[in-house]
């Protein structure tokens, strides 16, 4: 088989059999492409001709080229992922990512807002208008519930659960979760459900909760929109905010009020603690702030 037709066979299987999310497949997909690509330069136009050199070279040109290590780490993974699926499927006979090392990945701290800068933001929305309403819904409940922006993409009216109490949200890997609705998301989720989601709800058989003008559902890029129209009116620059933001003010925001870091990371939906405690590192951070201003001796 030539390398096409091997990765067509393996993004389907992330897909349909591992029910990968669709951006997890389209990153993996690009990353295998990208490893196909260097092997075609040096000849090669299928998996079965891979050694473990090959690996090392494609790798040690990633370097050279000041490749991230946080895209390096995806980019073995995903190759992890492909050789093993083809020797699954008995398409080639030995795998050369078997004894290739995870590189490090360098740990990134979320950015975030401070608590004020996004009350400021969300008070900012008026509730007047059916789009005023509609936006100020779409950021209290990105920020309230911690969503993911595929996740508010695909929000039904329907997932809006014991009597306003909860929000049902399908994950990564088509996992389910409930959420709780604060007071003020859950406030002005039920006014626009009363008041505002019909000025955009042309056709009755319309299920997702956010709509745009015409009628369709969001998507990602239409909500990273709102959300840097909404921030750029109160003076957040662009660079500073974006639908993940809210979602690390979020997790961030909860554990400094104290929250369980256990119930924050069934809430954000991971599936391992370790990402969760990024957010740890996050407020150990603020706390030697607060030591050095505080301190007799700081």
């Amino acid at each position: 088989m030539i390398f096409e037709e091997e990765i067509a066979s393996f993004v389907s299987a992330l897909r349909y059999e591992r029910a990968m999310s669709e951006n997890t497949c389209e990153s993996y997909e690009r990353d295998v492409v990208n490893f196909a690509a260097y092997m075609k330069l040096a000849g090669a136009d299928g998996a079965s001709v891979v050694d473990r050199s090959d690996i090392d070279g494609y790798f040690q040109a990633e370097r050279e080229r000041k490749m991230a290590s946080s895209t390096r780490a995806r980019r073995l993974i995903a190759l992890k992922l492909f050789f093993r699926h083809l020797v699954e499927r008995k398409i080639i006979s030995e795998n050369p990512m078997e004894v290739v090392a995870r590189p490090k990945k360098a740990r990134i701290l979320p950015r975030i807002l401070a608590e004020d800068e996004v009350a400021e933001m969300l008070d900012s929305v008026g509730v007047d208008t059916p789009r005023d309403l509609r936006d100020r819904a779409l950021l209290e409940v990105m920020y309230g519930c911690g969503l993911r922006v595929s996740e508010v993409c695909q929000l039904s009216v329907s997932d809006v659960v014991s009597d306003g109490e909860l929000l049902r949200v399908i994950g990564k890997g088509f996992k389910e979760r409930l959420i709780p609705i604060g007071v003020a998301a859950g406030r002005v989720l039920a006014e626009y459900l009363a008041c505002g989601r019909g000025a955009f709800a042309r056709d009755d058989r319309r299920t997702e909760f956010f709509l745009t003008r015409l009628g369709k559902p969001f998507t990602r890029q239409g909500i990273f929109k709102v959300v840097r129209e909404r921030a750029a009116a109160v003076g957040i620059a662009p660079g500073r905010i974006s639908p993940h933001v809210l979602r690390h003010c979020f997790a961030s925001h909860m554990l400094r009020h104290g929250a369980d870091i256990r119930a924050i990371q069934e809430m954000l939906g991971h599936a391992d603690i370790g990402t969760t405690q990024v957010y740890t590192h996050v407020d150990t951070k603020r706390f030697g702030e607060i030591h050095r201003r505080y301190h007799p001796r700081g």
